[in-house]
């Protein structure tokens, strides 16, 4: 566990580190002032955002010894994930998306438009998410985090600890205007890593243990976002939807796994 202890905090210093620098340069804290333009700002973010890989490349050749990161980088190149993860991550994940973002119409809420200009945006926008937006957190938290912490605590409680480590490592972007984070309360998005969690380790499981699944998952979860919008992208308003996307998230996250468990007797 000393390893995953360094993977943690070396992937919080990285992105900690960069996200903050950002949020203090925006407030003006230390007399410090600099409007950053947004294409400025989202580069910015996005190399925050590969903490957990820059953790990763520090953290196995100490643990394994030299030659480490290319063996570990080569497993992600395993694409044959078996229909079964391809489909079900699509129709789990977009499901929950659709239920949070429809139900609200009938008890008289407007209906949220999609953001992309067109649905053929998804596709090329889903492969960006995957390795810019999201889903290269996956070079360490599913790749390397998750399967040390299972094997050390159980499925159960080793997802809730990388759902809760996963959430509180996004707490910067909440001090940066503009990020998505900012319309959302912070407990709830920590509720919506830990039930992600418990669905990208089974998603995994089903793919053979292959890790491209969570760079696919994640960065489909992500890319969801604008086509099948849950958040309403203003501030100060409610968000029911972004509620219900939790809660059913949380839920799913449950019962997936008390069957998982519960089939294989593991806890």
């Amino acid at each position: 566990m000393k390893s995953l202890s360094r993977f943690f905090i070396l992937t919080f210093i990285w992105s900690w580190v960069i996200w903050i620098s950002i949020a203090i340069l925006n407030a003006g804290v230390f007399n410090l002032s600099l409007e950053l333009p947004q294409q400025v700002i989202t580069p910015i973010l996005a190399l925050g955002a590969f903490g957990p890989l820059v953790g990763i490349l520090f953290t196995l050749p100490g643990e394994e010894g030299k030659g480490a990161n290319r063996k570990y980088l080569k497993k992600f190149l395993d694409i044959n994930l078996g229909w079964r993860a391809y489909l079900f991550s699509f129709l789990i994940l977009g499901g929950l998306n659709f239920v949070a973002w429809i139900f609200p119409e009938f008890f008289g809420h407007d209906r949220l438009p999609m953001l992309f200009p067109s649905i053929w945006v998804f596709f090329p926008y889903l492969i960006l998410m995957m390795f810019l937006g999201g889903g290269q957190e996956e070079f360490g938290w599913r790749g390397y985090a998750m399967p040390r912490l299972e094997k050390e605590y159980g499925v159960w409680v080793g997802n809730l600890i990388l759902g809760t480590v996963w959430g509180v490592w996004h707490l910067p972007l909440w001090f940066i205007e503009g990020t998505g984070q900012t319309y959302m309360p912070f407990g709830g998005f920590v509720i919506f890593t830990i039930g992600s969690s418990y669905i990208l380790s089974w998603i995994l499981n089903i793919s053979g243990n292959k890790p491209f699944a969570g760079l696919y998952a994640h960065g489909l979860s992500n890319a969801l976002i604008p086509m099948i919008p849950a958040l309403d992208m203003r501030l100060d308003v409610p968000q029911p939807r972004f509620w219900i996307w939790v809660l059913i998230t949380l839920l799913t996250g449950i019962i997936i796994t008390f069957f998982r468990t519960y089939k294989t007797g593991k806890k």
